[in-house]
């Protein structure tokens, strides 16, 4: 009886909104929240100074800067310059500078790198006296099919805490709790193996004049800007490669070699990770007053920029919603929440599919044979030589596309 009392015989705490998770979605959940004038509590398991380094996706889309940019956010929480709406392809060698601009009008893509949105929502979240809580260890989650769900935690120093709520944001990615609490059966699970592994590397170097990709004999390879002075780049790999296997020289070697670029400037390696390319997708991403953001609903494969991006387009949909139903009593947004983003994660797990088969295919054709390597170079030479092709591709980098 006195844990369903509160802590210590204490009431409990009483937001609108309970947002578990501090990264990309759950803080432009919080901030977009606090726009609307909608109280709600953060929940971030790990501590601010490890939120903040977390190294990740590097550009914001086009439609999502416009999302912020409407919220009145866009310039408090995004760092970077504008991204200047050139790609470039570099075909064994041979270089096609692609154009991301569909020709509307408005704020363009920025390139800046996930750190520096976390700590730029953190500051703005924290200076417009949003409440959020680091450390937050033990979350649970419970009623969630009532009109009060109660969320549990304890502080860093052990002392337990009772929220009680109208709703409750899952925003802590693939492997976090929120998504646990559904039961089973009531979610289905679509995913897919690209049988593809990427060694990531992070090195103080130069970053290239456009986002790279890059298709050889060789194998994939890309190079994209992670700030003035530091790059991040992507080496195909077998997925089951270690990152040990990968000493400095070769992994320079490699990108001299696959980039066509004999004179590419080496530079301190400072992170080096192997992972497996996959897309996961939950189906439906709403159970009872639980709502899952981001990461905790669906994984993209990292090809086309779409994880973050995808994220954030949920997070704007979610706060929408919750603030049309307190305003308006309009419940129509959270009823069609879960139906309106998965229209979004389907088109762009299909972009993000079609480049990551496009770009590793038209390269080694021992891994999928010459036929599938020369329709994907029939891909590319269409993408690089016609122009309703290079248009229909700059709606689907920007998410100006008519889907959601």
């Amino acid at each position: 009886m006195a844990e369903a009392a509160g802590v210590l015989g204490q009431s409990p705490e009483f937001a609108t909104v309970v947002v578990i998770g501090a990264g990309p979605a759950g803080l432009t959940v919080a901030n977009l929240l606090r726009r609307s004038g909608v109280d709600c509590v953060v929940l971030e398991r790990r501590s601010r100074e490890y939120v903040a380094q977390r190294q990740r996706a590097g550009i914001v889309e086009t439609r999502a800067v416009r999302m912020f940019d409407r919220w009145g956010l866009a310039d408090r929480v995004l760092g970077g310059p504008p991204h200047d709406g050139i790609l470039e392809f570099r075909v064994d060698g041979e270089s096609h500078l692609v154009s991301d601009s569909d020709g509307s009008e408005g704020p363009a893509a920025r390139l800046c790198p996930q750190q520096i949105l976390v700590q730029k929502l953190t500051a703005t979240y924290l200076a417009d006296g949003g409440d959020l809580r680091f450390e937050a260890a033990d979350v649970s989650v419970r009623d969630l099919n009532g009109d009060r769900p109660t969320v549990r935690y304890r502080t860093a120093d052990g002392t337990p805490h009772t929220l009680t709520c109208a709703f409750v944001a899952g925003c802590d990615g693939d492997r976090g709790y929120s998504r646990t609490v559904v039961p089973e059966g009531v979610l289905t699970a679509h995913a897919f193996d690209h049988g593809i592994g990427w060694l990531t590397v992070l090195a103080d170097a130069p970053p290239p004049a456009h986002p790279l990709l890059a298709v050889s004999s060789q194998g994939f390879a890309a190079h994209f800007p992670r700030g003035p002075h530091s790059s991040r780049y992507y080496l195909q790999c077998p997925p089951v490669d270690h990152p040990e296997a990968w000493p400095d020289t070769r992994v320079w070697d490699a990108l001299r070699g696959r980039l066509g670029d004999s004179a590419l400037a080496a530079g301190p390696i400072t992170e080096r990770e192997i992972f497996q390319l996959r897309s996961l997708v939950h189906d439906p991403m709403q159970y009872g007053r639980l709502f899952l953001v981001g990461d905790a609903a669906h994984i993209v494969s990292p090809m086309g920029g779409k994880g973050m991006n995808l994220a954030l387009y949920d997070a704007d949909l979610f706060a929408g919603a919750v603030r049309d139903f307190l305003r308006d009593g309009d419940e129509s947004g959270l009823r069609s929440y879960s139906q309106r983003c998965l229209r979004r994660v389907w088109n762009d797990q299909e972009f993000s599919h079609w480049l990551t088969r496009t770009v590793h295919d038209a390269g080694d054709d021992s891994r999928c044979g010459p036929f599938h390597r020369s329709l994907a170079r029939a891909r590319l030479d269409r993408l690089f030589t016609s122009p309703p092709a290079a248009r229909a591709f700059a709606e689907l980098v920007t998410g100006l596309d008519p889907v959601g």
